[in-house]
């Protein structure tokens, strides 16, 4: 006998990418200007014109909701830029983080979040493994070019460089409250080049 055609139950409704849209961009104005502590799931909801069930039918809880779409903005900024040489990588990657640490939400997003973290360990380790470790992962890309066009030795350490390609305009913005501007990145992408033992192409 075939099978009986599988039907959705009835009270099944569709995630409107609309919906979704809009959730999204309540949550990061409810970051901005409440914070991770005193966000609710009600005033999220309010702002996007749509009842809680439609947030918890996308996300189990808070914590999750804000991950995904804190992840979505910062990972999607970052891409692995291939301008044929490390140095013109670099620069395209620094312009990149100081785009995302000074994004208008997101400037005001991140110091709440990161100060949040050091009182959650769940929340630190959510942020690790959805904004941290992508972000690392599309830049890696990015050293090992650079490795395989004899710019960047072969036993090049990987994870240090990755911290030194965001450590410097991190404290710059986030510490210094400076905006970067063309002249800082250039300078910070010859210390980088320098501090990584950078030569041309063979």
């Amino acid at each position: 006998m075939p099978e009986p055609t599988r039907r959705a139950p009835s009270g099944a409704a569709a995630l409107r990418a609309d919906k979704t849209v809009a959730i999204a961009e309540a949550v990061l104005d409810e970051l901005a200007e409440q914070g991770y502590g005193r966000l609710s799931m009600e005033a999220v909801a309010k702002r996007a014109g749509v009842g809680k069930s439609a947030l918890y039918r996308r996300w189990p809880s808070k914590q999750h909701m804000i991950i995904a779409v804190v992840s979505e903005l910062s990972v999607e900024r970052l891409e692995a830029p291939d301008t044929g040489s490390l140095r013109g990588d670099v620069l395209a990657l620094l312009r990149s983080v100081a785009d995302w640490l000074t994004h208008p939400r997101f400037s005001r997003i991140f110091p709440d979040l990161i100060a949040e973290a050091h009182r959650d360990p769940a929340l630190a380790e959510a942020l690790a493994r959805s904004v941290g470790e992508p972000r690392r992962a599309r830049a890696v890309v990015v050293l090992d070019r650079a490795v395989g066009r004899g710019e960047l030795p072969p036993d090049t350490d990987r994870e240090t460089a990755l911290d030194l390609l965001a450590a410097l305009v991190y404290w710059h913005v986030s510490v210094r409250g400076v905006r970067p501007d063309a002249d800082y990145l250039e300078r910070t992408t010859e210390t980088v080049l320098r501090a990584l033992g950078a030569r041309p192409a063979a």
